[in-house]
């Protein structure tokens, strides 16, 4: 009789495994199924699905942790296929998207990831190394972050929630913010009020305590491997005082960091100091065991970070709210920082620490107002030295910005902005300032580099349709351009630039609204986490001499100037077809204009030259490495009433001198950046300033001869440039 219900037990045992078995063969070529259509999108370089399908992969996997080791082995075979037709370069493009999303299963999953499965996946990126620039540095880096969570299981998670979340914790300082700048020429008011309920929601109901539990359910049911009693922690940890949650979030961080430091050595001293927490979380609670399942409770899926949104009406705005992220972060920092500080001080009325600062010690004008709603700290009559170790600080970010190298500097800094611009090429114009006016304060007082790093993100939306057949033309060329050099970028990104503009229309259909909310959220999400891989856009410096004055500016993407007395000619015969026009009419080519400059030979050699032109207005376009693949240039265009007379030219420095009218010159296609009466025009790569600066040090960093000393604007991406 006990025979009998024995086999007829294993029976049920073995009925159980196959129908466990066949469902996740089914869930496995299912998640097949999505990644291959993902890919074939890619291919396509289609930039309206592909971004959805990526976010219909993430909210499955959120709906259903347990695909996530299903979706990694999915994502594991693919990468191997790609490393058996390592030859078959047009496979490369599909290592950027498969790599990402096996970052995010990872950092995000909700369910446990076997060892053996992490370790399959190290052995798989290692081989990945031998790809070229810039699939190496992207695997380099996502190789790190995957060796990271095989000696300190949950690592990545927690690391990225606290720092995003803001959570206090001694042994582990670092905190992020999220800035959303959008361009008040693009947003409408009703868009606007939209868009910053939808990011500026991922900030509420925003509970401390219940963080710190997740974090610490989450380390230890990842660390420990401890489903099956899932219930009963979360029920414990639900029971147990607020104090003595934040003593065992506060050990858990410890024993996460330790283990970090200490490497792969520190692995068993880790997993034993969460084992004891475990236990003695267990046994604080007094509560007796339920059969309620208290799991659910325990939300593991990564949180949203605080999204702060600001319409940005003034380029000052940037950089009030880095100072006050910067200095009112620091109001905490440790005591021996803060002396550290006061000794570098001198001739300083206060310490020169932060927390010296009163409220009496700010200006009236700096109190919040419409057109500067975020203050900046300020100190009076204080002046600090610059030591050379500080002067060459600048020079080093540019030397940590060559691929491969160690970015040690930044991993030094307790703080990071994450600033996303939206809207078209004129906010990347405003950008440009704003950068530059950074750099140059930085360059006479290091303030925020040694502390604060700062990172750049593009969410291009435009309230013009560009044209299908020649989308540059409008005013998403740099989106364009970014979308060539990384096809990823391209699918997820690119793709917001239609879907924002339509979220006012959609406001009052709720179901719609809801769910194109959410991809708009996620997608954020995912950019920042995601997007780690920077495109540099070279800066120009424009010193204009008008008639009563002399102009000094930069661009980055475009310069447009024409003579105001020939429009009337262009638009005229821009609309007539060619027959129609009068050769009298055709041989009017406009005004004479002297110009100098350098040009760009295919030789690689460069020549001066020096002419005249007959022209009625000329067009700029920055082509940077990233697209040209060589160096960076302008493509400088001469136009003429009669298309027949448009010359053209690559240079990257040119003067030029008006003869009889005055030109119109207008930056980055901003109607607001428009200067008038300009009579020459002189126009070079923009000198970084904090490569300028004279240090007194004589070791200085090796690389610094042969650093490109030309201020760039770094993009992330996803997949970045070679160099």
């Amino acid at each position: 009789m006990v025979g009998a219900q024995v086999a007829e037990q294993k029976m049920v045992d073995a009925t159980a495994f196959l129908a466990d078995v066949a469902l996740s063969s089914t869930v496995k070529s299912s998640l097949y199924n999505n990644v291959q259509a993902l890919l074939r999108e890619t291919d396509n370089g289609g930039a309206s699905q592909t971004g959805m399908l990526r976010w219909n992969l993430q909210k499955k996997m959120e709906t259903h942790p347990s695909c996530s080791v299903l979706l990694i082995k999915v994502l594991l075979k693919e990468l191997e296929k790609i490393l058996n037709r390592i030859h078959k370069t047009q496979l490369h493009i599909h290592v950027i998207p498969v790599l990402h999303m096996l970052y995010y299963v990872v950092i995000q999953s909700g369910d446990m990831i076997p060892n053996k499965l992490h370790r399959r996946a190290s052995e798989c990126l290692m081989k990945l190394l031998i790809f070229p620039l810039p699939y190496a540095s992207v695997t380099l880096s996502i190789l790190r972050s995957i060796k990271m969570e095989i000696t300190t299981p949950a690592s990545l998670y927690q690391r990225r929630v606290i720092a995003e979340q803001n959570l206090k914790s001694k042994h582990f300082t670092m905190q992020e913010k999220v800035f959303v700048l959008a361009d008040p020429a693009v947003f409408s008011a009703p868009l606007e009020a939209t868009v910053r309920a939808e990011l500026e929601a991922s900030g509420l109901l925003r509970d401390t305590l219940t963080q710190e539990k997740n974090l610490v359910f989450r380390a230890l049911q990842t660390a420990l491997e401890t489903a099956s009693q899932s219930s009963r922690l979360a029920q414990s940890l639900w029971a147990i005082e607020d104090h003595m949650v934040e003593k065992y979030f506060q050990e858990v961080v410890l024993a996460v960091e330790q283990s970090i430091k200490h490497g792969a050595g520190g692995r068993a001293d880790y997993l034993n100091r969460l084992q004891h927490i475990y236990r003695d979380i267990l046994a604080a609670s007094n509560e007796e065991i339920t059969e309620v399942d208290y799991s659910s409770v325990c939300n593991t899926t990564m949180p949203f970070p605080e999204i702060n949104f600001l319409l940005w009406n003034n380029e000052e705005d940037l950089w009030n709210l880095l100072t006050n992220f910067t200095l009112g972060s620091c109001l905490n920092s440790s005591i021996d920082e803060e002396e550290k500080d006061k000794r570098d001080s001198v001739q300083s009325e206060d310490s020169g620490i932060e927390r010296d600062i009163k409220e009496s010690d700010f200006d009236d004008t700096e109190q919040p107002t419409d057109r500067n709603p975020f203050p900046v700290f300020t100190r009076r009559n204080a002046i600090k030295s610059t030591k050379p170790p500080d002067q060459l600080s600048l020079m080093r970010e540019k030397i940590e910005a060559f691929p491969g190298s160690s970015p040690m500097l930044k991993e030094e800094r307790r703080h990071t902005a994450r600033v996303v611009v939206m809207g078209d090429d004129r906010v990347l114009g405003r950008l440009t300032r704003a950068y530059h006016s950074i750099r140059e304060r930085e360059s006479k007082r290091l303030l925020l580099t040694k502390k604060l790093n700062l990172q750049l993100y593009y969410i291009p939306v435009t309230d013009m349709k560009p044209s299908l057949s020649s989308p540059d033309e409008g005013r998403l060329s740099v989106a364009s351009l970014l979308g060539k050099v990384d096809p990823w970028y391209n699918s997820n990104i690119n793709s917001l630039g239609t879907a924002i503009p339509t979220l006012a229309e959609m406001d009052s259909n709720h179901s719609k609204s809801l769910k194109q909310n959410l991809f708009l959220l996620d997608t954020l999400c995912y950019y920042l986490r995601c997007g780690f891989q920077p495109v540099s856009l070279p800066f120009y410096s424009v010193k204009m001499t008008c008639i009563s004055s002399v102009v000094e500016e930069v661009f980055v993407s475009h310069l447009e100037a024409d003579f105001p007395e020939f429009r009337h000619l262009k638009e005229r015969f821009s609309k007539e077809p060619s027959r129609c026009r009068r050769k009298s009419a055709v041989e009017v080519l406009g005004a004479v204009i002297s110009i100098s400059y350098t040009k760009i030979s295919l030789s690689k050699r460069k020549v001066v030259k020096g002419e005249a032109h007959r022209t009625c207005g000329v067009v700029m376009k920055s082509e940077p490495a990233a697209v040209t693949s060589g160096e960076d240039y302008l493509a400088v265009s001469f136009h003429s009433v009669n298309p027949k007379c448009n010359t053209k030219i690559q240079t990257r420095k040119i003067s030029i001198q008006t003869m009889e009218q005055t030109l119109s010159v207008c930056l980055d296609k901003d109607s607001r950046r428009t200067y008038t009466d300009v009579q020459r025009i002189e126009i070079s790569p923009c000198l970084d300033p904090g490569c300028s600066i004279q240090s007194s040090n004589e070791q200085e960093p090796p690389l610094i001869k042969y650093l490109d000393k030309v201020l760039s604007l770094p993009i992330n991406t996803f997949t970045g440039v070679t160099y």
